[in-house]
């Protein structure tokens, strides 16, 4: 019987030949952009950028007919924004086109997303006070969990590429065994494999979770609680073996790491140790997104805010 990552590779393989890019024109924008155009290069891909013009507020007491275009300053504004970056970036070698429209940054992306079949979403974040100030708006994490498609998030600590940089050296795929990690596992298996890349597959048992087997050492031997966290390391590190087809072939042995930590400071914790370029994670849907993206404890929320480096969610 086949296991789980020989089923799902045989279902997916990378291939993003259609790449949405949303940009308000900020430094945060221009480096998702710098990691869109290594993307697309890499794949032959076709860009779409996106921006998206905020609508008018809500004090207006009759709805206001659409300004002729020589008179909508802020149409103009966006598209000489657009055209300066087009000039700025080396996207002429590449088939790309602009979306500019008014509205919600969520409906026009969802939109282009599905009239245009995307298969990748690529957006940056700035502030140090997380998702709540972001590329666009407060909507990143929103895109992040109702989006269809793998979404890039190029976060505030995340250098800006020098000249010399190349591919992807170092991916750390981040599970916790469950459906959201199992959907992600093919993108990162793919792309080590594309970009010979090291992969260190990365299993974090929560701190709430040791703390409660130390708790419990009043009640049971010491030796007990030692016992129980070897039979935690050992099962943990027998399922992420299980997740590397055994056919796989990598240019760099896969590494598999056990960290005994709170969840999120050991996904970044362990992507600095391994100088990760990359993070590749699952991320659980919401019932409402919109909510969710309030949550500062979610870790998909830190880690999206505070890792060195791009990180590629996927939604279960």
């Amino acid at each position: 019987m086949p296991t789980l990552a020989q089923d799902i590779q045989k279902k997916t393989k990378v291939s993003f030949k259609r790449i949405l890019v949303a940009t308000d024109f900020s430094p945060a924008s221009r480096l998702a952009l710098a990691e869109a155009l290594r993307i697309a290069r890499k794949y032959g891909s076709d860009l779409t950028l996106v921006h998206a013009i905020a609508p008018p507020g809500s004090y207006h007491p009759i709805p206001l007919d659409p300004l002729p275009r020589e008179l909508d300053r802020q149409l103009l504004q966006a598209e000489d924004s657009m055209s300066h970056l087009a000039h700025e970036f080396p996207i002429g070698d590449l088939p790309h086109h602009f979306v500019i429209r008014e509205g919600e940054i969520w409906d026009l992306l969802s939109a282009v997303m599905l009239r245009e079949d995307t298969d990748l979403i690529i957006l940056g974040t700035h502030g140090r006070e997380g998702l709540k100030k972001v590329v666009l708006g407060s909507t990143a994490e929103q895109v992040v969990r109702s989006a269809d498609v793998p979404v890039l998030t190029v976060g505030p600590h995340v250098p800006e590429p020098s000249s010399a940089s190349g591919g992807l050296k170092n991916i750390l795929f981040a599970t916790d065994f469950g459906p959201a990690s199992d959907k992600a596992l093919p993108y990162a298996l793919s792309l080590a494999q594309e970009y010979d890349a090291k992969l260190i597959l990365v299993h974090v048992v929560p701190m709430v979770a040791v703390g409660t087997a130390a708790y419990a050492a009043g009640e049971f031997a010491a030796s007990e609680v030692a016992q129980w966290e070897s039979r935690v390391q050992q099962d943990s590190q027998e399922k992420l073996r299980k997740l590397v087809p055994s056919e796989a072939r990598f240019s760099q042995t896969p590494e598999f790491v056990i960290s005994r930590n709170f969840v999120p400071e050991g996904i970044l914790g362990m992507a600095a140790t391994h100088h990760a370029d990359l993070i590749v994670m699952g991320v659980n849907p919401s019932s409402s997104p919109r909510l969710a993206s309030h949550f500062p404890w979610s870790v998909a929320h830190d880690v999206l805010c505070q890792a060195n480096c791009p990180v590629l969610t996927v939604k279960a």
